[in-house]
């Protein structure tokens, strides 16, 4: 997908001066901030500077860098660069095992995991795995399958044609997922749970259809929608690797509005790329639909997920750091905005340790070709979704009305975030209050055109919004998955406004 635009990558060997280098970190803010040391290497880095008047600095078992019989300052510690005798834990090992994890797998080189002994481990713990997922069993009596148009980590799409009930004559995707493969309970689950969430997600024109579910002694069979216009990745390599700013607006408007419909649910995908956005025609502006919810999860609106999962070159920083919610669907569109206008990925690396400590290094490259050519209204929408604070991250809605893609035709949706904030408000102090009144004085422009669009969708009676306001919103754009997630819990918690 293009050359690597990443600046400041960590590299094997670097050495800090001591006295920009860091105290010696905890071990979870090691993990976040150390650089990777490649199989069979060592890594090296500074360590901080101390006074250490009790100890000589000709104790010291590596080579002075002064003059011969000239002795350092006791005054301060020597300005030099030391090495830790032991590399610094990578930030990969604990992500990459964690991925293992979820697939049932052994770590490389250090046998099977422990906590997946008995559970998804083989042999025994194998066998003792219930695969047994209570769908229909008739599926060779409903449907003919056809050719493979697909295929991912975890099984494989085929064409099908319906031969009897609704479907009958229907051509349909059937995604055919081995349960051989279905090695740990966490892999059946997230089969059970993808299930679950095409069956509660519908009404938004962005999303495939589900249609039913079937097994047999082998598989597992997901009745989709049929999308043959083939996927958002094979769009871009055909249009020689980027998109025109105006073409580009048009895919980033459709997956910013079903993102934040899902969101408003109470969904978040969690593996959002190029790949799992199909066209369902040809035709140069057909449809595009999200597909894919293998790795999805209900999230309730303050809840913060911690299990790793994603595609390496897409996810959050904070997902890796295990701590996450929504935000981390909008990195990854910033990421597919980044691919969209420029044609390469802004975090890359030649393996997934390396892209990991890219994405919790690096900063994304926007001086080099196209982006001096780019508008400045493309280049602060990308910057906005791949900020590393989740916190200052543009939601799905707040991107539809940033003023790059702001236009009378993008109708801007509900924003769980409203919501949020509202119960912030609420629970907070008269003085807290008073502050938030004095800073809205000084909201932007842009910021007002967002705020008054959600405004106008809680439906105003004479300028004044009561709770009922907030019920009758939500509910006028609620699905099963809503309830799932039990994201009308957020009402009870404004109660009292």
């Amino acid at each position: 997908m293009g050359h690597c635009c990443s600046k400041n990558i960590a590299v094997n060997n670097e050495t800090l001066p001591a006295d920009h280098a860091p105290k010696p970190p905890h071990y979870a803010a090691a993990v976040a901030a150390s650089p990777l040391p490649p199989s069979g290497s060592s890594v090296s880095a500074a360590t901080p500077g101390r006074n250490t008047p009790a100890q000589s600095f000709s104790m010291s078992p590596f080579p002075s860098p002064l003059p011969a019989g000239m002795a350092p300052s006791p005054a301060r510690t020597p300005g030099r660069k030391f090495r830790w005798p032991l590399p610094p834990p990578s930030p990969a090992k604990p992500i990459m095992a964690a991925l293992l994890r979820r697939q049932g797998k052994a770590k490389p080189k250090e046998g099977p995991i422990p906590e997946e002994q008995g559970e998804g481990g083989g042999g025994e713990g194998e066998r003792s795995l219930d695969k047994s997922f209570g769908y229909g069993k008739n599926f060779g009596a409903k449907f003919e399958l056809g050719k493979e148009v697909g295929r991912g980590h975890f099984g494989h799409t085929c064409w099908a044609k319906g031969k009897k009930g609704d479907l009958k004559g229907q051509s349909v995707a059937v995604k055919i997922i081995s349960k051989a493969k279905m090695t740990s309970a966490i892999a059946i689950e997230d089969v059970r749970r993808e299930v679950k969430m095409l069956k509660a997600l519908s009404g938004h024109k962005n999303l495939v259809k589900f249609y039913d579910a079937f097994e047999d002694v082998n598989n597992v069979y997901i009745v989709m929608e049929l999308c043959e216009g083939g996927e958002l990745l094979d769009r871009i390599l055909d249009r020689g690797g980027r998109y025109p700013e105006d073409d580009a607006k048009a895919i980033l408007v459709q997956i910013l509005d079903v993102v934040a419909f899902c969101h408003l649910q109470g969904v978040v995908h969690r593996d959002l790329k190029p790949e799992n956005f199909l066209f369902v025609s040809k035709e140069e502006d057909a449809v595009m639909k999200v597909i894919d919810f293998g790795l999805s999860d209900f999230v309730r609106p303050d809840q913060r997920l911690n299990d790793i999962v994603g595609s390496a070159y897409y996810v959050a920083p904070e997902v890796l750091h295990r701590s996450y919610s929504v935000e981390g669907d909008l990195w990854s569109i910033g990421v597919i905005s980044y691919i969209l206008l420029c044609g390469s990925r802004p975090f890359w690396a030649r393996t997934e340790s390396g892209i990991f400590r890219s994405v919790l290094r690096a900063n994304p490259n926007f001086d080099d070709s196209p982006w001096p050519s780019i508008s400045p209204e493309a280049k602060d929408f990308v910057k906005r979704l791949l900020n590393k604070d989740h916190r200052k991250r543009m939601t799905a809605a707040q991107a539809l009305a940033h003023p790059w893609l702001r236009n009378e035709k993008n109708a801007i949706p509900l924003d769980i975030l409203i919501y949020k904030l509202v119960k912030s408000y609420v629970r907070a102090s008269p003085l807290r209050r008073a502050a938030l009144k004095a800073l809205a004085k000084a909201l932007t422009e842009d910021e007002l055109i967002y705020l008054r669009a959600q405004f106008n969708l809680l439906e105003p009676k004479d300028g004044c919004i009561l709770l009922e306001n907030f019920r009758v919103a939500l509910m006028k754009n609620a699905t099963d998955a809503m309830k799932e997630s039990r994201v009308p819990e957020i009402l009870n918690l404004v109660s009292n406004l």
